[in-house]
């Protein structure tokens, strides 16, 4: 019940079924053309790599930070392109993370990494619960990210790839920033020390300062 305010897929009737039968009902309903797989798992360190291998391209809404840190190592390692969208109170970001391409100074395009190093430890920052979020908002943010996966899998527009465009509902503004690979950066910089993938420890989904899903 926590977070129906601002879904659009999972009525107060389905409460007690998992989200991804939730979703697939809706979905289905709306187009029953479509072909819907289901992954009725939790993510993690043993199964990301091979669930985001059978896709084009991830668009990830995650609610907390080891999610969220998790499917950028994945798409990284994957070579996947990864579209990211995250909301706190009545401000967001959308972002598209490619760091296996090559920016337009010859180096390669930042990771999620490269803007947030790692998780924030648990109890550092709000829960969605404590910091709100705007319902209406979140229908923001996720059909600029749907915008965006669109253009990655028709090769159409500008790319958001090296770039981060944060929103501020209360103003009515849009800001896009240019974001740089940090040389440092465990995953994808100069000296990596992350080799493989895994879950790290940090704000969970009851501290999270980011929601969405």
């Amino acid at each position: 019940m926590s977070n129906l305010q601002r879904q659009i897929v999972h009525p107060t009737a389905r409460i007690g079924q998992t989200k991804v039968a939730s979703a697939h009902a809706t979905l289905a309903a709306i187009n029953p053309e479509i072909h819907i797989i289901e992954h009725a798992v939790r993510l993690d360190a043993t199964n990301a790599g091979s669930l985001i291998a059978g896709y084009d391209i991830v668009a990830d809404g995650s609610d907390n930070f080891p999610t969220r840190f998790l499917v950028n190592d994945a798409c990284f390692f994957g070579r996947k392109p990864l579209v990211s969208g995250a909301i706190l109170r009545f401000d967001g970001q959308v972002a598209t993370f490619k760091p296996y391409a090559n920016d337009p100074d010859g180096g390669h395009l930042p990771c999620y990494r490269c803007l947030y190093g790692g998780p924030p430890p648990a109890g550092e920052v709000p829960s969605c619960a404590e910091a709100g979020v705007l319902g209406a908002f979140c229908g923001v943010v996720g059909s600029l990210q749907a915008t965006e996966v669109i253009k990655e899998l028709l090769g159409i527009g500008d790319s958001l790839a090296g770039w981060l465009v944060i929103l501020d509902a209360l103003g009515s503004r849009f800001r896009k920033v240019r974001v740089k690979a940090d040389p440092g950066c465990p995953l994808c910089g100069a000296a990596p020390t992350i080799r493989r993938l895994e879950t790290e420890v940090g704000a969970t989904a009851g501290n999270a300062a980011i929601c969405h899903g």
